[in-house]
């Protein structure tokens, strides 16, 4: 239970969250359930049709804080150069059936949320942290995808299947990148497993082929910055900038690839399922007069192909602005949302990854999307009727984007929230800082360091989006996340991010 001083971080989070709709405690009865639920223990008499994998070389790579583990990942090399990728998702549905109480509060909540101050999990801990999360060194029940990197980059889909497995390292995206891109020696989480350097070194090269084949047919490579908060003795210590790299990119590309082959695993299988789409963009006007102001040139129609090109000119002549432009074009793209898709029927597409059939699979542990795929997918595996009608996708795909669009605004707000805090005691100082946005709206200017975003409210005049500031803090409000500055001059001089050398693709 949160402690009640005004400025009492996780009050704020609580009460933002139930503002949204979210529940943010488990009812005793959920809790219950989840402490009756018994432990899988893999028994090949008692189901043949899961496969025994636990002596693959499995691994994970997320966050260093990050305890629901959803996803690990194995290659090997198969014929015609071609590589093989095992993806193991963490069989959820196993511990929380349709109709549960527990599946009926992360129906409600829709995802776990991550506000920086506290986490709020759509699952109970036993489950999504212990039971259900393919923690390292233990034996865990997993849905796995097949699917093949061709020689292009192109993806073949294979087998879909259920298996036993045990991840044999937990790794983090921060040291792995680092050591793909040669900036430091290997971590001692690697060293220690015989192996599996051979292996991240083949996930990489299977990840840099799926990377330049959705590129080249138009897979837009935003960057934005989204600062996340580092916590210490519950208050807010730093915002740090996250940035990608070959290790995310490696989850990233095999995420797209994995759910892209569970999708034609149901059209084949003649299942209505649900898309997360990304639709044509209708302000494609806006973004053309965007392009225009850089001197460049986009086609009338909406052409994913001629805006990744765009970008990347843009990211390569003018790297510091490049992550705000990123966040205007993605408003521009506007927001993604999931939609029932019936086999057979004209795909929807996801304008920004360039493909035309694509879900939310990999992560049950935090996505109840995630968990309805997974019902569809084992149903199909042991020959059952599909568990959901027609009806009942739409209705959960409408849910489940409302759900989805409420927890970012969520998330949002805490960081500006976090921000006001970083800042507080410093009313007069003067920062340095780019202009993030300047219309009839407001004018809005980011600092450098910290990493923090507020309104300008006088002295704005001449500011232009892009243009590089002083700026004075004039005041905030904590509980409100407002942070707000008056002009104090032009930059004299360029500045560019802090930022680890950039990956080079």
């Amino acid at each position: 239970m949160p402690s009640q001083s005004p400025y009492d971080l996780s009050v704020i989070a609580h009460q933002v969250m139930g503002e949204y709709g979210f529940v943010v405690r488990f009812a005793p009865a959920v809790l219950k359930e989840t402490q009756s639920l018994i432990k899988y223990e893999y028994s090949p008499a008692a189901d043949p049709s899961v496969r025994d994998l636990r002596d693959v070389m499995w691994s994970s790579i997320d966050n260093i804080d990050s305890r629901d583990l959803d996803q690990i990942e194995y290659c090997e090399r198969a014929q015609n150069r071609e590589i093989r990728v095992w993806v193991a998702i963490a069989d959820v549905d196993h511990y929380v059936p349709k109709g549960s109480l527990v599946d009926e509060h992360a129906s409600h909540n829709g995802a776990s949320v991550y506000t920086g101050v506290e986490i709020f999990p759509m699952l109970p801990e036993r489950l999504c942290n212990d039971l259900s999360s393919l923690n390292p060194d233990v034996d865990r029940l997993a849905v796995v995808t097949e699917f093949f990197v061709l020689r292009d980059g192109d993806v073949r889909p294979g087998q879909i299947f259920r298996a036993i497995v045990r991840n044999k390292a937990q790794l983090v995206y921060e040291e792995i990148g680092e050591w793909l891109e040669g900036e430091r020696p290997l971590p001692e989480p690697v060293s220690k497993v015989e192996g599996l350097e051979e292996q991240l070194r083949l996930q990489d090269e299977a990840a840099e082929r799926l990377h330049k084949f959705r590129m080249e047919r138009g897979a837009l490579e935003l960057e934005t910055i989204e600062p996340r908060t580092v916590m210490k003795d519950g208050t807010v210590a730093d915002l740090i900038l996250v940035y990608k790299n070959r290790a995310r990119y490696i989850i990233e590309n095999f995420m797209i690839a994995s759910n892209g082959a569970m999708v034609d695993f149901l059209t084949k299988n003649g299942r209505a399922h649900i898309h997360r789409v990304v639709r044509r963009p209708e302000r494609w006007p806006q973004i053309r007069d965007i392009a225009g102001s850089f001197g460049d040139e986009l086609p009338e129609d909406p052409d994913a192909k001629a805006l990744s090109d765009f970008l990347l000119r843009r990211r390569q002549a003018d790297p510091d602005r490049f992550p705000d432009l990123s966040l205007t074009i993605i408003k521009l793209l506007g927001s993604g949302e999931y939609v029932m898709a019936e086999p057979g029927g004209v795909p929807f597409g996801h304008f920004g990854l360039a493909v035309h059939d694509y879900t939310h699979s990999t992560a049950p542990n935090r996505r109840y999307i995630d968990v309805i795929i997974q019902r569809l997918l084992k149903s199909v595996l042991v020959k059952e009727r599909t568990p959901y009608g027609k009806g009942e996708l739409e209705s959960i795909a409408y849910k489940c984007t409302e759900r989805d669009h409420a927890a970012k605004k969520v998330e949002r707000f805490m960081r500006k929230v976090a921000a006001a805090v970083l800042l507080n005691g410093r009313i007069g100082e003067v920062f340095e800082g780019i202009v993030t946005g300047a219309s009839f709206k407001g004018t809005y200017v980011r600092l450098f360091q910290p990493p923090v975003e507020g309104r300008v409210i006088r002295g704005e005049a001449g500011m232009h989006v892009g243009s590089k500031v002083r700026v004075r803090l004039t005041a905030m409000d904590i509980e409100k996340g407002f942070v707000d500055f008056e002009g104090a001059g032009q930059m004299a001089r360029d500045y560019r991010y802090p930022r680890p050398r950039r990956n080079k693709r």
